[in-house]
């Protein structure tokens, strides 16, 4: 492809990732490439990269159009952002748009010809930029990072608006974290290990790694470090019976099934049944034999009050804001609000208190999400506690000295990744243990149960 036809892709592209909203831009992108066969991958790389440049910069890049008056468009986005952030001349850029190219964007008129001129040479982040532009995080909710983090939080934001790294976690089930290792090596993908999980690799750059033969095999997943560590720490053990209570597409169920040696019984729940089966084709491939789909209604499910007690360990990967992975879905921090937040709050704490009854005496309940959000983290588990005297929480330190090697990479009882400080995506973990059964809990969930029509 011509630049000028790299740069008509990307405004393409862009367009339809916002008329798919709220679809994911990253599904978009996929879905549109394959319909684009045609494109090689070192355009595919330029384009994705310029679109997914504006999307990081969607604040930034909004706030200067409105500056100079400009109609917002992905148009005026991707020719801002080659001006602003790839460091595109206004001469360079106007000669891609001079028509010249049939491939290319159609010709610029004077008044875009104009601001084009104006726009050049300023810098992507201004001075007179409010903290909430220049962090590219909604207005309503910087306060809230603030309270989460602290004086840490710009330099969390700004870690965010930048690409993550490719993470890989190695399947025990059929290679060691050196073998995954050369067998990716001999494909041309340099790898290194992970600093946290023992069964992390780090990509170098972003390479093709599915189409590589180490992961056609099964040798490795595509998974971030932190999201490794929430498996680990439930504390999946050979012979267990275990819940993965919100399955999804079954990340984490394939890395309990290895932590399980497919020995033991593991159930993979979830409300969204068409996600559920995707994870069938990532299960085989993994060489899992001992985990079980189970399509849910809801989280009240009849299902759960008829297995209550029976789980050694119960992981709730409960939906959440998902403001800790950010990195790579840039596009997601524009997609709720506040009402929506209130909505998720309701749905984790319900979530919670009703996998809470999947757990038998002295079994293990964890509470994860990829938030970064005090509301959807500590809160809520420590608004949990106070109404389950039969939960405890158990020490961060005690539970990696059980998996991990080395000191754990926070302090306190619960487990806070984030990208500035751990190289990962924005992670929670806690992980609860139950002492005794409760008395009126069960009641009152199976009463709520038999009030449903």
């Amino acid at each position: 492809m011509t630049p000028a036809a790299r740069l008509q892709a990307a405004i393409t592209l862009l367009e339809a990732i916002g008329e798919a909203a709220p679809k994911p831009a990253d599904r978009v992108a996929s879905a549109w490439f394959k319909q684009r066969r045609y494109i090689g991958s070192k355009d595919r790389r330029a384009v994705s990269e310029l679109v997914w440049g504006c999307l990081r910069a969607q604040a930034r890049l909004g706030w200067w159009l409105e500056r100079l008056y400009v109609p917002d468009g992905a148009r005026a986005r991707v020719l801002a952002f080659a001006l602003l952030e790839q460091g595109t001349s206004a001469e360079e850029l106007l000669r891609l748009l001079d028509g010249g190219d049939r491939y290319g964007p159609p010709s610029s008129d004077a008044a875009e010809a104009d601001w084009i001129a104006r726009l050049a040479g300023q810098p992507l982040e201004h001075a007179e930029q409010p903290p909430s532009v220049a962090l590219e995080v909604p207005e309503w909710l910087l306060p809230r990072f603030e309270a989460a983090l602290g004086p840490q939080a710009e330099a969390e934001l700004r870690a965010m608006r930048a690409p993550a790294e490719v993470d890989l976690r190695v399947n025990r089930l059929k290679a060691t974290r050196e073998a995954a290792r050369n067998a990716l090596a001999e494909e041309g993908i340099s790898t290194w290990p992970g600093q946290w999980s023992p069964l992390a690799l780090r990509a170098d750059g972003r390479r093709p790694v599915a189409a590589t033969r180490a992961f056609r095999d099964g040798f490795v997943e595509v998974q971030d470090e932190g999201s490794q560590l929430v498996a680990l720490l439930t504390g999946a053990r050979p012979g267990m019976r275990v819940c993965d209570f919100c399955a999804g597409a079954g990340g984490k169920t394939l890395a309990l099934a290895g932590e399980m040696d497919n020995r033991g019984q593991l159930v993979a729940c979830d409300v969204l049944e068409k996600r559920l089966e995707r994870s069938a084709l990532r299960l085989r491939r993994s060489g899992v034999h001992n985990a079980t789909r189970r399509p849910l209604s809801s989280e009240r499910d009849p299902w759960v009050k008829r297995h209550k007690g029976s789980f050694d360990r119960v992981l709730v990967d409960a939906p959440c804001s998902g403001s800790g992975t950010w990195r790579r879905n840039p596009e997601a921090r524009w997609r709720f609000d506040e009402t929506g937040l209130d909505e998720l709050l309701a749905l984790q704490a319900s979530i919670l208190e009703s996998a809470a009854r999947l757990v038998r005496p002295g079994g293990r309940l964890t509470y994860a999400t990829c938030s970064l959000l005090r509301e959807e983290n500590e809160e809520q588990v420590e608004r949990f506690i106070a109404t389950r005297e039969d939960f405890r929480l158990l020490p961060l330190a005690e539970l990696w000295d059980d998996s991990m090697e080395g000191a754990p990479p926070c302090e306190g009882p619960m487990l806070r990744l984030t990208p500035a400080q751990h190289g990962t995506d924005g992670f929670f973990v806690a992980v609860l243990e139950r002492a005794a059964p409760n008395v009126s809990e069960p009641d009152e969930a199976e009463s709520r149960e038999e009030e449903k029509p």
